[in-house]
């Protein structure tokens, strides 16, 4: 019986999975991303973004808004909203790209 290759869906599942668990753990909870943690991850994964903000407070800003239950970290479900919300503006801007001629 042949193993069956994931598909480019779960390839993409595991990738996120794996970036959370790589900047998670750092100082303690493995489970959760620190304020630390998910600045280097910010400066790292999404360097672009961050090099690009004016105001440096933003990614402070970003972290309080994505902790929902207010512990000063970010559970995987708090991280998947900030993935997701990147999805989709990216999404959204692909969008309004004019038709190519």
């Amino acid at each position: 019986m042949s193993k069956v290759s994931p598909t480019e869906t779960e390839r993409c599942i595991e990738s996120l999975l794996a970036v959370f668990q790589r900047y998670a753990g750092r100082e303690g909870d493995n489970l959760k991303l620190s304020k630390k943690e998910f600045r280097t991850f910010m400066n790292t994964e999404l360097a672009s973004f961050t090099k690009n903000q004016k105001d440096p407070a933003v990614v402070d800003r970003m972290m309080k808004r994505l902790d929902i239950n207010s512990d000063g970290q970010l559970d995987f479900q708090e991280f998947l909203n900030l993935i997701g919300g990147i999805a989709v503006a990216c999404h959204d801007a692909l969008l309004v790209q004019p038709p190519h001629p």
